[in-house]
């Protein structure tokens, strides 16, 4: 096991997360609750991450982040921040990368919610903002735990966009996925077993969980 990049990995996954959840849980009410003629549009940009070779995403972050290009020159000459081929750019890129990972669970919960119970908590004096948080997102929680699982998960065992923009510097962005790639180029298969074992059971343990919050409706008819 390469414990440095094991490391790098649960960094990653957690700050990933943690990043996302704040703009899902906004982005994922709005989708839900908006009947803007423009919301088709924003999913399928929500979604494209799923479709497009993490390789094509990668490509596109290097040629806009890089220190040759207008935004990552100026980073660099403004504020010092390099974004290609460091921890942050990876984080970046990885946010972008799990945007639908955390939305689409969240979306389909706060949908789930009767628009009936909004506008009784609306009468009953609850302003938006207090029946968000006092009604809505309570009863949204399997989404949410849902999203920051698969998030993880994904984090975990992204590639191409991690290589791409990160490189693989030891201990600062070479993660799992990458180690395995390594160990398999040195034809240490032992290694790279070990670590393929602990993506696959890091995974199947995400998807579990995610099925057994699935089965958990608040508000599910008895």
């Amino acid at each position: 096991m390469d414990w440095q990049a094991a490391r790098v990995s649960l960094l990653l996954a957690v700050f990933t997360a943690a990043l996302l959840l704040p703009l899902g849980v906004w982005l994922a009410r709005w989708l839900s609750a908006t009947s803007w003629r423009g919301r088709p549009l924003v999913e399928a940009l929500l979604m494209l991450p799923l479709l497009l070779p993490p390789t094509v995403i990668g490509f596109y972050l290097l040629t806009t982040l890089g220190q040759g290009s207008l935004v990552g020159g100026w980073l660099a000459a403004s504020i010092n921040l390099r974004l290609v081929f460091s921890f942050e750019g990876l984080l970046l890129a990885s946010v972008l990368v799990n945007l639908p990972f955390m939305v689409q669970p969240l979306q389909r919960a706060f949908v789930a919610i009767p628009g009936s119970l909004r506008e009784a908590a609306w009468v009953c004096g609850l302003s938006p903002w207090r029946a968000f948080w006092k009604i809505e997102l309570p009863l949204a929680w399997p989404g949410l735990l849902a999203g920051v699982a698969l998030t993880m998960a994904h984090t975990l065992g992204e590639f191409g966009v991690v290589l791409m923009v990160g490189g693989s510097i030891a201990g600062e962005t070479k993660t799992l996925s990458i180690a395995i790639y390594d160990r398999v180029q040195a034809f240490d298969m032992a290694a790279a077993h070990i670590m393929a074992l602990t993506l696959v059971g890091c995974s199947l343990a995400a998807l579990v969980f995610v099925f057994a919050a699935d089965k958990v409706r608040p508000l599910q008819e008895r």
